[in-house]
């Protein structure tokens, strides 16, 4: 019999979802030890995790990337269309650097191995639960070697750099030899791609991704 949990407002509710049911209770039941997590639900079905969060409302998921059917990163996509407020931790065998932008791009609150040790997954849980990113050593050496060059144009690119340089839309738009309008618009498109609600964001999001480097120079 697993360890009694505590049961109140204080717990982090999880919802573990992976195709993998050897490694699903092996996970849960390693969960279950930790007196301040409870688990909430569980499967190996990524419809069925929408259905499961929309029932349970839990704190953090914790989902796959290969999965049969609907697979990790299209449930991440409709999970967060109808709960924007949902907390994903990917828990994936994944290490490939596309896997690890498209769930950062479609929302996900950090991206764990199975490398990973069960206290370095715990940990994980706590930290996306308090509200910061996450991401583990082999996601992190993914996104630092070899910028990848989307989701933004070669263009945009130049205009996200001098917005992180500190230049206003008019000065953006000198430098480019664009209009300040057109300027605004490459900013907005920026922002939409990066799941950005204003500039701040669209600079972290870039940072996050890989597609921007501390001292980047701007382009002349």
């Amino acid at each position: 019999m697993p360890p009694t949990q505590v049961t109140n407002a204080a717990c982090i509710r999880v919802l573990a979802i992976d195709d993998h049911p050897v490694f699903l209770e092996g996970l849960v039941l390693s969960l279950r030890r930790q007196p301040d997590i409870t688990v909430v639900g569980q499967s190996v079905d990524g419809e069925d995790a929408i259905s499961l969060w929309s029932k349970h409302r839990p704190d953090v998921t914790l989902l796959d990337r290969e999965m049969w059917g609907l697979d990790g990163i299209e449930t991440l996509r409709r999970l967060r269309r109808l709960h924007p407020g949902a907390c994903v931790l990917m828990l994936t065998a994944s290490e490939r650097r596309e896997d690890i932008v498209a769930a950062l791009e479609a929302g996900a609150a950090g991206y764990v191995t199975k490398h990973a040790r069960y206290d370095e997954i715990v940990a994980a849980i706590r930290r996306v639960h308090s509200g910061r990113k996450t991401l583990d050593t082999i996601a992190t050496r993914r996104l630092a070697v070899d910028p990848p060059s989307g989701p933004l144009t070669p263009r945009e690119m130049d205009v996200i750099v001098l917005l992180k340089n500190g230049l206003t839309y008019a000065e953006i738009g000198r430098r480019l030899s664009i209009g300040e309008r057109t300027a605004r618009t490459h900013v907005v498109n920026i922002q939409e791609k990066l799941g950005a609600a204003n500039n701040a964001q669209a600079i972290a999001r870039a940072f996050e991704l890989g597609l921007l480097r501390p001292l980047a120079p701007p382009p002349s």
